[in-house]
């Protein structure tokens, strides 16, 4: 029997090109893992030494504020697999580091359905969950069969249900009581062989008005609308939506219209109300700013971008916004990526 690869640790290790954001930072410890038995080895590594241990992917949805002590482990891990539950169901299992868009294509070349509208969002498949990804009126959440992780406390392997990951509006547990407690390693999603679309979004609904839509089509126009507003990470630096729509009652709402009758909105299932955060920055003047070297793209002022400034410049610049927002609307934004690391 061969004996498993040991994953090579290396010290104060340069992450600047493992996050979206181009942020220069480094990790005190840094491995790659390619197999849980890889990563079993490398939490080994840190509970001998008591590291603390952060999970690294896509790098698309966090901000590293500073370097990361302890170990950060780079999850690389491949594989896609899939269940033919009836001839209209099929279950699709993809490892972690497998990128997300890829995994929505691959479905698609399958004939697997129900991913359509999350087109193009950056990062890989194992923090999908963390996030509860959505857009285009569509969540992770809604598809969500079970997720496959390592407990870090333990170094034992679990299985969640979606009731298990608590799924709300770009959350789950796992960015509140167990944050950093778990290393996603694989994801199943319950997708469908029958070619039903959901167009329900206004943005949608207008890029496909006089055709007969299809997945294919309505991927294709998932990636036009975004890629018309959002910029390409590899060339401007950047996390994508940088701070939550927030969601407030009926009653502040119609104190909002009084002052501001253009303001948009969305009525949610409990009654509530949603609204567009970059609708709220614009308004506060920060569509296109810049300070320094960091800033707020052109196009969408849900976008905060690098231009080779550090990650505590660009907190920096979300906390000016923020008490902007709520400065003007009452309105306290909700920040999407997580923070890591302290500034040197």
């Amino acid at each position: 029997m061969n004996e498993p690869q040991i994953p090579e640790i290396v010290e104060q290790a340069d992450l600047q090109a493992l996050n979206s954001l181009a942020v220069a930072a480094q990790a005190e410890f840094f491995c790659s893992v390619t197999t849980t038995e890889q990563l079993i080895q490398a939490l080994n590594f840190a509970n001998e030494r008591q590291l603390p241990v952060t999970a690294l992917g896509g790098g698309s949805n966090l901000v590293l504020a500073g370097d990361i002590s302890g170990l950060v482990i780079y999850l690389d891990l491949m594989g896609i697999s899939h269940q033919q539950l009836t001839p209209e169901q099929v279950h699709v299992s993809f490892a972690a580091g497998e990128n997300w868009h890829s995994a929505v294509e691959y479905c698609l070349q399958q004939g697997w359905y129900g991913l359509e509208n999350l087109s193009l969002i950056p990062g890989n498949v194992g923090a999908a969950p963390i996030q509860n990804i959505g857009a285009y009126g569509v969540e992770l959440s809604d598809v969500f069969v079970r997720l496959e992780a390592i407990d870090t406390r333990s170094g034992l392997a679990v299985t969640m249900d979606s009731q298990a990951c608590q799924f709300g509006y770009r959350d789950s547990i796992f960015k509140r009581s167990d944050r950093n407690h778990y290393l996603i390693t694989e994801v199943t999603l319950a997708l469908s062989t029958v070619a039903e679309v959901n167009i329900e979004y206004p943005a949608l609904a207008s890029a496909l008005e006089g055709t007969d839509p299809t997945p294919a089509s309505v991927s294709d126009a998932v990636c036009r609308i975004r890629r018309s507003k959002l910029p390409d990470p590899a060339v401007t630096p950047n996390v994508g939506s940088f701070f939550k729509n927030p969601i407030v009652d009926k009653q502040h709402l119609e104190q909002l219209t009084k002052d501001y009758s253009e303001l948009p909105f969305y009525n949610q299932q409990a009654g509530d109300v949603k609204i567009p955060a970059a609708w709220l920055i614009d308004q506060c003047g920060y569509l296109g700013a810049r300070v320094g070297d960091v800033g707020v793209h052109e196009k969408h002022a849900l976008v905060l971008v690098n231009f080779g400034g550090s990650g505590a410049e660009i907190l920096q610049l979300a906390a000016e916004i923020q008490a902007a927002v709520k400065a003007r609307f009452d309105i306290a934004l909700e920040i999407e990526p997580r923070i890591y690391g302290s500034p040197r």
